[in-house]
């Protein structure tokens, strides 16, 4: 973990503590090592930390690219963020992140692509689907409870309780997971979609 990665995170694990009543539940869940998928939901701009700081060792980050060209761009790529081109079929992202899998990292994704309007769960896209299927990494799913209450789309801060709640891996089948078709890959972004939801906080 760099210097800059391990400050960032025990001043956000302190606020979220101190300000939010931070918890974590199925810490033990949590996969340490070697390439996976960590499938969160997405209500605001505080899950990536929630679900950073509940892992002991780093994770990687998808982030919109143009955040990389604002006032952030210098400390994006030192908190292991990835660009990703939301307007468009971004090749090259996809194969950024497969060869990250494939080196060992553990990637954060949010299977519904943006954050929610009201905190409810939105329709999976099927780009994590597509990942899965061609990576055959290993999913986690994460529900992160709070965090729309706590930081909505308003911008306004609320001290809010903000909880994670970690799953056990999501077990596919081998049929799941050979589809090649957009709607194979739906199937899957759908049924990883399900195992967060399954988690709670409705």
């Amino acid at each position: 973990m760099t210097a800059t990665h391990w400050i960032c995170r025990a001043l956000c694990e302190a606020v979220l503590k101190a300000f939010f009543g931070y918890e974590i539940e199925g810490r033990d869940h949590c996969i340490e090592e070697g390439g996976a998928i960590i499938a969160s939901n997405h209500a605001s701009f505080l899950d990536p930390p929630v679900v950073g700081c509940a892992y002991g060792q780093e994770l990687s980050y998808m982030a919109r690219n143009t955040l990389f060209k604002g006032a952030f761009g210098w400390l994006l790529p030192r908190l292991n963020a990835i660009p990703v081109d939301r307007e468009q079929a971004d090749l090259k992202s996809m194969k950024t992140i497969l060869r990250a899998l494939k080196e060992g990292r553990r990637i954060l994704m949010f299977p519904e692509g943006t954050r929610s309007r009201d905190g409810e769960l939105q329709a999976a896209k099927p780009g994590i689907g597509m990942l899965i299927a061609k990576s055959r990494a290993p999913v986690q799913p994460v529900r992160v409870i709070g965090s729309h209450e706590a930081l909505g789309r308003d911008g306004k801060i609320r001290f809010r309780p903000v909880k994670v709640v970690v799953g056990k891996p999501v077990a596919f089948t081998a049929e799941e997971l050979a589809s090649k078709s957009r709607e194979g890959y739906q199937r899957l972004s759908d049924r990883v979609l399900g195992e967060i939801r399954a988690l709670g906080g409705e």
